[in-house]
């Protein structure tokens, strides 16, 4: 399978683990997800009233410079895991 077909599946996976990861593992699967898909965060950074977003983005921002192959594999490796 190539790599773009193990993140394909893990973004499937993700769906339908077993539990609910906690918030902080759920910022970083979207991290991961944003930076192996669309690479470095673009876009302006949300205002302080808009938390959830500005956390994701401030997640996401954290990963630049990270190829998105790296990222990718981080995913797969990390849905993977959840996956127990």
């Amino acid at each position: 399978m190539s790599l773009q077909e193990q993140f394909d599946q893990a973004v499937a996976d993700s769906k339908n683990l077993p539990e609910r990861p906690d918030n902080m593992t759920l910022l970083k699967i979207y991290a991961l997800y944003k930076q192996g898909s669309a690479g470095d965060a673009t876009g302006e950074r949300p205002g302080m009233t808009d938390f959830v977003n500005r956390a994701k983005y401030d997640a996401w921002a954290a990963l630049k410079g990270t190829s998105q192959d790296d990222a990718k594999q981080q995913y797969v490796d990390l849905i993977e895991e959840l996956k127990g």
